[in-house]
């Protein structure tokens, strides 16, 4: 039953964040790691072809390694915000229209007080030592 649990939780949070990609206030990356999490918990087979996935599999690794969020995955974290906040402007009344700002900031902040990944095997030198 538990595994059955953490299927359907991972095939939810999958479903997420694939429409994270389409919607800018639904992250997308959070919601990969959440499903490679659960499919850890259930499912050998698919938390591997997540893992190993061109684009999620990096930031998933990234992510179990040092807790870490590039650089580049925080700047369009921060462009998505904010496009949910003018959105957010447009078509909705106040002060419904003021929730993006407030996740943004809050989200925003987490995000950038995060570490970035840093380079775990540093380059070989092959300088000679003179005496």
């Amino acid at each position: 039953m538990k595994k059955q649990l953490f299927l359907l939780a991972g095939l939810a949070s999958l479903a997420l964040g694939s429409i994270g990609v389409i919607l800018p206030l639904l992250p997308t990356v959070p919601f990969m790691i959440l499903a490679a999490f659960c499919f850890a918990n259930s499912s050998p087979r698919l938390e591997r072809w997540l893992v190993e996935h061109k684009t999620f599999g990096p930031h998933i690794q990234n992510w179990r390694k040092g807790r870490a969020i590039t650089r580049k995955g925080k700047w369009a974290a921060t462009i998505a915000f904010a496009a949910s906040c003018v959105i957010s402007l447009i078509f909705a009344q106040l002060p419904w229209s003021l929730a993006p700002f407030a996740a943004a900031l809050i989200g925003g902040t987490w995000i950038w007080t995060r570490a970035e990944p840093k380079d775990l095997d540093p380059p070989e030198t092959n300088q000679k030592f003179v005496e």
